[in-house]
Order: C-alpha cells, then structure tokens, then sequence
C-alpha cells in the first residue's frame, strides 16, 4: 500500500478555504461586543446586518464573495495537476503564489485599492490557470 504526502499544495487548498472566514471575521471585526440594536453585529440576522454596512467592512464582505468564487477553480485546478503528476516544485510555487495574491487581493478590497486589487486578481486567476496546465504532456 502506497501512502500519500500531503503536498504544499494541498495545504494551500486548506489556506484558501479559510480565507472567507478571515474576510467575515474582518467585516465584523469590532462590532461583537455592541448590541445589535447600537448597530452591532447581529447573529440573529447576519445577512441582513452585513447589507447594511458601508465602506471597508462592505468591501470585506464583497472580498468574501468574490474568495468564495475563486474557490472551486484553485481546488479543481490543484487536484488535476496533481492527477496528471504535474511537476511539484512548480505546483507548490504556483499555488504558494496564488495563496499570497489572493491574501493581498482581500487587504487591497478592503483598503478600497481598485485598480491595483483588479490587477492582482489577474494575476492570480492566471497563476491558477498555470497550476491547471502543469500537467499538460
């Protein structure tokens, strides 16, 4: 029987499925000790609550949607690459990559950095696309 290693690779899928729950955590972040009735977070309501906020915990929660999204194409593309035993050197540099942009990509959202969040999510989105052909023979 031929045990498995966890690759850096896999470990980045665990770091990209956290990143939502950051981007949240940022979007609430100093509103769970206010009553809700003072404009603090609402747990009862959460949606609610999170649609009527403005400015950067708006734009945290957008990077969350937006985190959600990139999602399922980084985990396929991760996967594929390591059915079709795609070099894992260049896999794990890719997907280390992709994991730093997508983290600088949530603090630019936040910080209402506009042009240069577009370009880092370009970047990004081609570095998975890199990852998905790594094991292109």
């Amino acid at each position: 029987m031929t045990l498995a290693h966890f690759t850096l690779a896999y470990w980045c899928i665990l770091t990209v499925a956290l990143l939502p729950v950051i981007c949240a955590g940022i979007a609430k972040y100093g509103t769970l000790r206010t009553a809700p009735k003072n404009g603090g977070y609402d747990n009862n309501n959460p949606r609610e609550w999170l649609a009527r906020q403005t400015d950067w915990r708006a734009r945290a929660n957008a990077a969350q949607a937006n985190t959600f999204e990139a999602i399922p194409f980084f985990f396929a593309a991760v996967i594929i690459a390591h059915q079709l035993q795609a070099s894992q050197a260049w896999v794990d540099g890719l997907a280390l990559l992709f994991v730093a942009l997508r983290i600088a990509y949530i603090g630019l959202y936040v910080t209402n950095r506009a042009s240069a969040r577009s370009l880092v999510w370009a970047i990004a989105l081609f570095a998975n696309i890199g990852i998905l052909f790594m094991g292109f023979r």
